[in-house]
Parts: structure tokens; C-alpha cells; sequence
């Protein structure tokens, strides 16, 4: 049986609520197949089955996994490849000449999901940093609590290391745990992870050089774009820098950040110095 329109539509107001993720008409595949995992182990005949039961007899808990299982992004390792490049070629030289006072960076990784964003990051710094001695700090955050517990092990199979990690870091920063690699602790170090919703404040997270806020944005309504990149620009030490996926932009969303072209990235920079 196909998700009902009822279903559906419980489901988008739901996960608009807590999240302010917009799921929009022709995404009732997408929120099926989420879905039939919660609903099986539930023992529910089907997924609208499923979602009605929770309809009529709320559950925080049933209502949390599905924001969870919606909200949950697909993630690899150097992502997209270029934002990376432009990171370690252009960005990390560039702060190191203006954070030499301090010899400290913060990252903020907006979206991390299961983590491997914020280490590709980490992984990222191990030469060109930290062996210099500088101090490196990088926040995952994410809406899940389920993702974010897999984060923190830092344990991951065969099949998600092959999803972008090269040979070589591999053997560099994991090591083999049976049938899985686990983040060694020189990389592990460098990250921390905690749950987050980027619709509420950011202010307790502090100051940050880089915000990657990838791939995330192209799921919000253009009030809530416009809202989290403002605050995003206010945590943003001066002379800090943002990412965004390759289908998200500031241009008519908030016109407060100017676009820096390094390669095929844009790099999105505030306006006067940024902390407006």
C-alpha cells in the first residue's frame, strides 16, 4: 500500500516542527522507504500503518526516530573532493599567516552526520598544522543523536572507508578492528561531537575560522536560509571563511557575504570583516 496523503502530509508537518526541514510534494518515496525500517521493527503492516498509529496515539520517542530517520544525510569521506582542496591549499595557509598570534583554528562542522566530514577535516590538518604545533579544534554537530553516537566511536565498516578515503590515509589514521577500522586518537582528538539544531542558537558553540555548512541549507524554507546564515556570520571569527555544497549560495538569500572563487569553490566570506 502506497503512503497515504494523510500520512504524508502528518509526516512533513512533523519533521517541519522540529527540524524546519521542508519535505515537499513528490518526496513520498523518499519518506517511505526512511520509514519501512521504524515500521517493521514496530510490526506495523505498513508504513502508513505506522505513522497513523503515532498520529492517533502520540510518542515522543516514535516521533524523535522519525525526525531521525528524515533528517539523516548521506555523507563520505573528502566529500565533493574540491572543498577539501581548496581548504588545505588556500584556506589553512591563509590563516596561518593571520591566526599566528594565537596558532589555534576552530572548525565547525554544521552537518556532520556520522562524522566523516569533521575527520576528513582533522585528517586534513594532521600535516599542515598540527605538526607545526598549532592547536586545532573541530565541532561536529547534527540534529540526530543516532548519527552523532556513531560519530563519536569513529568506528566504520569496509564499505563506508571505500566511499572516498584514500589508500593511503587509511593505514595513516585507522587501525583494523576485525571487520572495521576505527579513527586513531592523534585524529580523534581533534573532534568533538554534540547535538545540535540549526534552527536554535549557535551562540554556546563560540567562535569559529571555517564553518562548513554543506549540502544542508537546500532542505530549509528561504526564511530559515536567511536566518542561519546570519547567525552562522556571527560566530564566524573575523576573516573567517564558509562552505557551502555546490547547489547552495548566498546570492538573494542574505546578501551580507561576499563570494571568493579558489579553483571551482566558492568560499563565502562576510562583508566587512564579518561579527555583523
Amino acid at each position: 500500500m502506497a503512503l497515504t496523503t494523510t500520512a504524508f502530509d502528518w509526516v512533513c508537518t512533523l519533521v517541519r516542527k522540529e527540524s524546519a526541514i521542508v519535505l515537499e510534494k513528490g518526496k513520498e518515496y523518499l519518506v517511505e522507504s526512511r520509514l519501512v525500517p521504524l515500521a517493521r521493527a514496530a510490526g506495523a503492516t505498513d508504513v502508513s500503518a505506522y505513522v497513523d498509529g503515532i498520529r492517533l496515539r502520540p510518542d515522543r520517542r516514535a516521533q524523535t526516530a522519525i525526525v531521525e530517520a528524515l533528517t539523516t544525510n548521506e555523507t563520505s569521506w573528502f566529500r565533493d573532493g574540491a572543498p577539501f582542496t581548496a581548504f588545505s591549499t588556500s584556506v589553512v595557509p591563509a590563516l596561518k599567516q593571520a591566526r599566528a598570534a594565537t596558532r589555534s583554528l576552530r572548525i565547525w562542522s554544521a552537518a556532520s552526520s556520522t562524522g566523516q566530514e569533521a575527520y576528513s577535516l582533522a585528517i586534513s590538518l594532521q600535516d599542515s598544522l598540527v605538526a607545526e604545533g598549532w592547536r586545532a579544534e573541530i565541532i561536529g554537530t547534527d540534529l540526530s543523536t543516532e548519527v552523532l553516537e556513531k560519530a563519536k566511536v569513529g568506528r566504520y565498516s569496509q564499505l563506508e572507508m571505500n566511499r572516498g578515503l584514500p589508500a593511503p590515509m587509511l593505514v595513516r589514521h585507522f587501525t583494523r578492528v576485525g571487520t572495521q577500522w576505527q579513527v586513531n586518537d592523534d585524529v580523534k582528538r581533534m573532534v568533538r561531537f554534540q547535538q545540535l539544531n540549526l534552527t536554535s542558537s549557535f551562540a554556546a558553540l563560540g567562535q569559529f575560522d571555517v564553518v562548513f555548512l554543506r549540502n544542508v541549507l537546500i532542505y530549509f524554507d528561504l526564511e530559515t536560509k536567511r536566518d542561519i546564515l546570519s547567525r552562522v556570520r556571527k560566530v564566524l571569527k573575523p576573516g573567517g571563511y564558509m562552505f557551502l555544497g555546490g547547489a547552495e549560495t548566498t546570492l538573494g538569500v542574505d546578501d551580507n557575504w561576499d563570494r571568493e572563487l579558489i579553483g571551482r569553490v566558492s568560499v563565502h566570506r562576510p562583508k566587512n570583516g564579518g561579527q555583523a
